[in-house]
């Protein structure tokens, strides 16, 4: 099977500072594009798709990127990215795909998404808690917005660092730099705004699910996921051993075995 003809997969990333969707995914996108047609686009608020960003590109999102400015709160980001998402998914002529959803970007996304869409959506993988657990005491990075202070923000995303130096040093680089472009931080920091909005009822997602979490997670614990799941109508928890709240970097060939193995099921 060629990637072009295997199952769309919208791989959906994390809410990090910096974050953009080929970084995110760069561990395990080549070895799940030789089973999957993989699209993965970087989500409002981030990469591509900030306002005010200098970088040429075509907005995908239903909304203008301009006004994101009037997004605030997680659930209002997340609602947005859905759309996007489903704009996306409209625009390449896809019926209906499976979704990978990172943490509390990407992951809330997905489960916005599988809220309002179900009949667009046959699996999804949902990683670290999608987004569910406590929001942090406080925004992350911006407050102290150096080279060191995006190092040590990305070494709690893996469980033991030394494993991963040069990655880390590379991705501190890529991070900080995005993470200072024009309207990055005050889309940032209007994540974490209070919602006026109710959050996803997991209860109303029906769609098959397999929620993925780090034995060693230093973001999100466990115990996130497992009440996601025991909400869901659908849902089933594989914790990985060894790995913390990147699974996929940590764990790439397990990540890649347990999302084909469900995803093909």
């Amino acid at each position: 099977m060629t990637p072009s003809t295997g199952p769309a997969v919208v791989l959906l990333h994390g809410g990090g500072p910096g974050v953009d969707a080929a970084s995110n995914w760069a561990s395990v996108r080549p070895q799940l594009a030789e089973h999957f047609h993989c699209l993965a686009p970087d989500l409002l608020g981030f990469g591509t798709q900030i306002a005010g960003t200098q970088i040429a590109g075509t907005p995908i999102a239903g909304i203008p990127i301009a006004d994101t400015a009037d997004l605030h709160g997680p659930v209002a980001w997340a609602r947005a990215r859905a759309r996007q998402v489903l704009d996306l998914l409209d625009e390449q002529e896809l019926t209906r795909v499976h979704l990978i959803g990172n943490s509390a970007a990407g992951g809330a996304a997905a489960l916005a998404l599988l809220a309002t869409a179900p009949e667009r959506v046959e699996r999804a993988v949902l990683m670290g808690g999608a987004g569910t657990g406590r929001a942090p005491a406080a925004v992350p990075f911006y407050d102290e917005p150096t080279r060191e202070s995006m190092r040590a923000t990305l070494a709690r995303l893996v469980a033991d660092e030394s494993d991963h130096e040069e990655l880390l040093d590379d991705l501190a680089d890529l991070r900080l730099e995005q993470a200072l472009r024009p309207g990055a931080e005050q889309a940032f920091r209007s994540m974490f705004d209070v919602d006026d909005q109710p959050p996803v009822d997991p209860a109303a997602v029906s769609t098959p699910v397999l929620a993925l979490h780090g034995q060693h997670d230093r973001i999100s614990p466990i115990d996130v996921s497992a009440r996601l799941v025991d909400a869901l109508a659908c849902g089933c928890l594989e914790v990985v051993a060894g790995a913390g709240h990147w699974i996929h970097v940590d764990r790439p060939n397990e990540f890649c075995n347990l999302v084909r193995e469900f995803l093909n099921a």
